[in-house]
Formats: structure tokens, C-alpha cells, sequence
């Protein structure tokens, strides 16, 4: 059964949207582009091929998890790209844990000279994962240093980009990163082929993400990813207002708390309940 879909394009942060435009074999350059815009020059990306993902936990173990990409580059560099959803706990230790087994691959039967291809684990995150954090920084690059902060170890790097704080118009994008992050957050919005996306690997995500090439399996089984998504956003908008509502009542339970205190000694317990709305059972506990 089809449904009627009124975008144009599709949305990246589904499962479905990101794996029919990053993890298939016919669109691997568009993973190429995108990822080169993330990765130091040294280790840019000429071609790619992907790799089975069944030993890097691919399946999500709870409900915040969107399945990853895992590919090797021509050089042997390795990459796990992640769309993750919502925060996990212990979500750096499961960055490590991934990011353990292309380093565990790479061992050869026999004599070896423990010589490592570098491995990438790239998280494209829909929150932000560090509040103590520089408020507006949204790339985050993570490696080995020493004491003195010079790298001890250039093969092993995190990189991380919280979407959230990603807030350039269309008019403000000036690199291709810039162009990169903004259709994460916006393509379902876009119609036609906006300007600045007139190079040829954005006419090709254009292409690979209108839906209405689809066939109709494909439009039911974006439209399920879809709604999983949006099912998703709400729980999670719900928890965060039951978070921000709790904040206000305890807010507010406190400052009827410090007026009760005031009052004491100045007016009758009663007078006091009815003043702030506390009980007497409440005030009574504040004399002690």
C-alpha cells in the first residue's frame, strides 16, 4: 500500500534515506564527497568499497540506534559512519568498542609487523552529545594526544557532527560541508534544485533521493522508516517538555517554599497555606 508523500526529496535522518543514498554500491561517490568534507586532505577519499557491517553491532540494540555504514577506502583506511538519533549512555564507550573492530581485522596469519591502516569512526548525530562543550562548535574532531597535546597516535580518529547546531540559511552556505550539513537537516524542505547544489554529485543526490522515482515497495517502506522517525521525535520531544515541566514545578515548589519561610513567625500557618498553596503538613516541616 502506497501513501501519498507531499516532499520532493526524502529525509536523510531516516534509516531508509540514509542507506539509499550512502550505502549502496551505485551511489558511493556521494559517500565519497561527503566524507572527504569531514576528513583531513592527507586522507581524502578517491574511491571506496563497503564492507559488511554484521561484526560492528550494525543492528540497533535499543531504539536510538540507526544502522551504520562500514567501508574501506583504496588505501586501506577503514571508515564506520553512524547516524545516530538520541543519546545513548555509554555512548563514547561504545564509539571505542566499534572503532576496536576494524583495528582487530587488519591482524595477518603468521608474521606480521603490526603496521595499521587508520580508522575513521564518523558519528552524524541529530543531538547534541556534550552540553560542557563549546556551545557553537559542531564538528568535533577526537584523537590520541600526550600530556603536551601533541598526537601520539594519527590512525585512530573520532569525528563527530551534532546536527543541531548546524543553523546556516541556505544563503550563508559557503563550503561543500556547509552544503552537506545543511541538506541533512533540510532536504525534505527543498524544492527543484536550489543554486547552490548545481554541482554534479548534488544533481546525483537529487536524482537518487525524489521519491517520486521510487517504486511503490520503496515509497512503503520509506514511508515506514519515515514514520518510525517522526514516532521517534515525539517521544522524545515529549520527554524533553516532562523534563523542562518538572524543571518549572520544582522551580516553583521552591519558591513557594522560600516566601513560607519568610512568612513564618509573621503570620498563622493558615494564612501561610493559603498565601503560597502549600499545606500545613508543609509549612509545619519547615519550623522543625
Amino acid at each position: 500500500m502506497s501513501f501519498p508523500l507531499q516532499e520532493q526529496y526524502i529525509n536523510l535522518l531516516t534509516d531508509f534515506g540514509f542507506k539509499r543514498v550512502f550505502g549502496s554500491e551505485p551511489n558511493k561517490q556521494l559517500l565519497v564527497d561527503f566524507l572527504n568534507t569531514l576528513l583531513p586532505e592527507h586522507h581524502h577519499i578517491r574511491s571506496l568499497s563497503y564492507r559488511s557491517t554484521e561484526n560492528l553491532g550494525s543492528i540497533p540494540i535499543d531504539r536510538k540506534a540507526i544502522f551504520g555504514i562500514y567501508c574501506q577506502g583504496t588505501n586501506g583506511e577503514r571508515f564506520i559512519v553512524e547516524l545516530q538519533k538520541a543519546k545513548q549512555n555509554f555512548f563514547k564507550d561504545r564509539s571505542v568498542f566499534y572503532a576496536s573492530f576494524p583495528i582487530q581485522e587488519q591482524a595477518l596469519r603468521g608474521e606480521w609487523n603490526f603496521q595499521l591502516a587508520p580508522v575513521y569512526s564518523i558519528g552524524i548525530l541529530d543531538f547534541i552529545f556534550d552540553a560542557h562543550r563549546d556551545e557553537e562548535s559542531f564538528l568535533h574532531a577526537v584523537e590520541f594526544k600526550d600530556q603536551d597535546c601533541r598526537v601520539f597516535y594519527d590512525k585512530l580518529k573520532f569525528i563527530y557532527v551534532e546536527l543541531p547546531k548546524f543553523e546556516k540559511s541556505i544563503d550563508e552556505l559557503r563550503s561543500q560541508q556547509d552544503k552537506w550539513l545543511y541538506l541533512f537537516r533540510h532536504l525534505p524542505e527543498i524544492e527543484g534544485q536550489p543554486a547552490p547544489f548545481k554541482a554534479p554529485v548534488f544533481l546525483q543526490l537529487f536524482e537518487v533521493a525524489e521519491i517520486a522515482n521510487f517504486s511503490s515497495s520503496e515509497q512503503d517502506n520509506y514511508q515506514s522508516s519515515l514514520k518510525y522517525y517522526r514516532d521517534l521525535n515525539n517521544v522524545l520531544d515529549a520527554s524533553r517538555q516532562e523534563g523542562k515541566q518538572e524543571g518549572r514545578q520544582k522551580g516553583r515548589k521552591e519558591e513557594k517554599l522560600k516566601i513560607a519561610r519568610a512568612l513564618l513567625g509573621q503570620l498563622p500557618i493558615d494564612a501561610i497555606s493559603k498565601t503560597t498553596g502549600l499545606t500545613i503538613a508543609e509549612i509545619e516541616q519547615l519550623e522543625e
